[in-house]
């Protein structure tokens, strides 16, 4: 049987940092990745280029969590945005700052970080294992080790769950860590998608379109706005996907109750009363025109006929046959095409998962169990998340660096009371 001091189950963002963190503790640390190398997440965050973090206050930050900012509070404190960044570059990767405060590699490569990660836990002198934890061995309320996948022992003194949730199940987030939580008495809030694209009706006909600088408002049942923002989506065969949809779906949880509608303003930076003269010239310098033709000088072709069947247009209209109410109607379907969202797609291709352990039972300060003596979570196994632009992954850095510190300094304090 292997003893150490600390094992961190989990070798992604918060694992990682999680290890690092407990090992400069100066105890003995066995990181266990069911993957053949770490990180595999990571590789797929920011399209492949891996977003950091984002170059902000830490209120900043802690207002881009929608659910249970409040927690994390300490942690973001004591490992801020700022932190995270000199952190990479004191690990050699130089990093820039894009749109939105979003921090990426200079390099543009995940494969970067993760190196740079790898690098410093061998310096670190963290073993590393591929094996896969089925079971935590707990004795009188305290963890004692780590049963491995193929019945292999592993004595601790403190264990660190980092497995993630169940998004992107291909990296190796099936939520293994919510079943080893649970042994552990935690309660498990169930998991949802987060950052995560809808299914739509009326999409289908546009899969493939991609608009750039629209407004994307979100409404509930009661005509609420829950998110209203410019930016970029997708239409796919399913729904509404990319960058816009994917920071709204975060307002969008309870479809249980709820029924949300998206609009999208096709002309942002028009107004409707300027947008109105446009078409009014538009229509009048095409006045021979099928209206078909003369909407497309405006809007991309795969669209016109959406916008037109919407307006109780046919498309074959001369454009100076177009009636005040027909132009008003084909003004509103510009400034605001509706698609009702019947859903989010299911978790799996979600960017991160919502829910999981309980916050109320994870102390703030150092992740530490308030059920399971020696037993510490971090990432997205808690119940946290964020918005995209690089706040989850610094929950995973903050929290995984409360975590190892945390877990590094009880195993001191167990140390000694031994040897006293």
């Amino acid at each position: 049987m292997s003893s150490f001091d600390v094992i961190v189950i989990g070798g992604g963002a918060a694992g990682c940092m999680a290890a690092l963190s407990a090992a400069a503790s100066g105890v003995s640390v066995l990181l266990m990745e069911r993957n053949s190398k770490i990180g595999r997440k990571l590789y797929i965050t920011g399209k492949g280029r891996c977003n950091v973090t984002n170059r902000c206050s830490v209120q900043e930050c802690l207002s881009s969590i929608p659910h249970n900012a409040r927690f994390l509070t300490s942690a973001m404190t004591r490992f801020p945005p700022e932190e995270a960044v000199a952190f990479f570059e004191g690990l050699g990767v130089p990093l820039k700052t894009e749109r939105g405060s979003r921090v990426f590699p200079q390099s543009d490569r995940a494969a970067d970080v993760i190196d740079a990660l790898l690098r410093a836990l061998r310096k670190s002198r963290v073993e590393l294992v591929q094996d896969r934890a089925s079971a935590l061995e707990i004795q009188d309320g305290a963890v004692t080790g780590v049963t491995g996948e193929k019945g292999r022992h592993y004595a601790c003194r403190a264990v660190i769950l980092a497995t993630g949730g169940v998004s992107y199940p291909g990296t190796g987030s099936t939520g293994d860590g919510y079943a080893l939580a649970r042994s552990a008495g935690h309660t498990i809030q169930p998991p949802k998608g987060s950052l995560v694209p809808w299914e739509a009706a009326g999409c289908a006909e546009l899969q493939g379109l991609s608009l750039k600088n629209v407004e994307l408002t979100v409404r509930d049942s009661r005509k609420k706005v829950l998110f209203r923002e410019q930016g970029e989506l997708l239409f796919t065969h399913f729904g509404l996907s990319g960058p816009l949809v994917l920071s709204a779906s975060a307002h969008t949880r309870d479809f249980e109750k709820e029924r949300y509608t998206a609009v999208i303003d096709l002309k942002p930076a028009l107004d409707e009363e300027t947008l109105d003269r446009r078409l009014v010239r538009e229509l009048t310098e095409g006045a021979n025109r099928d209206l078909r033709h003369v909407v497309e000088t405006m809007e991309p072709r795969s669209l016109v006929p959406v916008l037109l069947e919407r307006a109780g247009l046919t498309g074959g209209e001369k454009a100076n046959a177009v009636t005040r109410a027909q132009r008003r109607s084909l003004l509103e379907g510009i400034k605001g095409l509706t698609f009702p969202i019947t859903g989010p797609r299911p978790v799996e291709e979600a960017i991160v998962t919502a829910g999981g352990v309980t916050v109320r039972e994870v102390s703030p300060g150092d992740m530490a169990s308030k059920k399971t003596r020696g037993l510490y979570l971090a990432g997205e196994l808690l119940d946290v998340d964020a918005y995209t632009g690089g706040f989850n992954l610094q929950i995973a850095w903050a929290t995984g660096r409360a975590a190892g510190l945390g877990a590094g300094a009880f195993c001191r304090e167990e140390r000694c009371a031994y040897e006293v």
